[in-house]
């Protein structure tokens, strides 16, 4: 028996600590209406390729990223599966298709019984917002360990007014509006308990972190998005979105 001698002591290999690791809950049940499309806006090609495969490429590229759940309609399901497919060839993260409910609050929840562990972190993203970075995702994954709950955002840039009935009754300062994003991310643990009494008192919320302000004492801390990160909801959006790929590939 040959027994080879170690010049230099074997370095022990870091681990990876788990817990940093999220899961992500990817919208794309919506009907876009205001799209005037005959078929679901995040199947609407944006410069070659469906929309939701710009962000769910993004998230397959994350390392952090350890499962996406993708809520969809039911009748697009084997649609999506196809697409899946063709993007994760050579990736190595879990994608689970899942339907969602009639409204988006339903899809998020039905997406959350779908988690790995709900101990995880978990963010929820709209699939007709395609320009979500890495980077974006990174700051907010840093927040999210430091407070248990963090949501993407820009300071609202347009003078607003509040208006009754066509009439305006006040102009509402701005140094302290944002305009509210996606991805949102949370415990996975804290978004189930009050996605549940959501449920039960049923209340349906604007978005994810409002249930989180409404049913729960953690204070949502704000991270700085892009005016780039724009959901595509209306014809002339597309138009925007072609321009941010093409700046973008150019």
């Amino acid at each position: 028996m040959i027994v080879e001698k170690k010049t230099k002591p074997m370095k022990r290999a870091k681990t990876r600590d788990k817990t940093l690791d999220y899961e992500v809950i990817l919208l794309a049940a919506g009907q876009g209406k205001r799209m005037g499309a005959s078929r679901n806006k995040i199947l609407l090609h944006l410069i070659g390729k469906p929309v939701i495969s710009y962000s769910l490429e993004t998230f397959l590229n994350d390392p952090a990223c350890k499962h996406i759940i993708l809520v969809t309609q039911e009748d697009e399901q084997d649609l999506l599966t196809a697409m899946v497919k063709k993007e994760t060839k050579k990736k190595h993260c879990p994608v689970t298709i899942v339907p969602g409910g009639c409204e988006r609050q339903y899809s998020v929840h039905n997406g959350l019984k779908m988690l790995i562990d709900p101990e995880n972190i978990v963010m929820v993203h709209d699939g007709a917002r395609p320009f979500v970075t890495l980077a974006q995702l990174k700051a907010l994954h840093r927040k999210v360990v430091e407070t248990r709950a963090a949501i993407l955002g820009v300071p609202v840039k347009d003078t607003i007014k509040r208006v009754v009935d066509g009439f305006v009754q006040e102009t509402v300062p701005r140094e302290t509006l944002w305009q509210i994003q996606t991805p949102q991310a949370f415990y996975g643990t804290d978004l189930m308990a009050v996605h549940e009494q959501a449920e039960k008192e049923q209340y349906l919320g604007t978005d994810d972190a409002s249930l989180i302000e409404k049913y729960s004492s953690l204070p949502v801390s704000m991270v700085l998005g892009s005016y780039e990160n724009i959901k595509l909801t209306t014809p002339e959006d597309m138009l925007i979105g072609e321009a941010i790929v093409k700046r973008k590939r150019s």
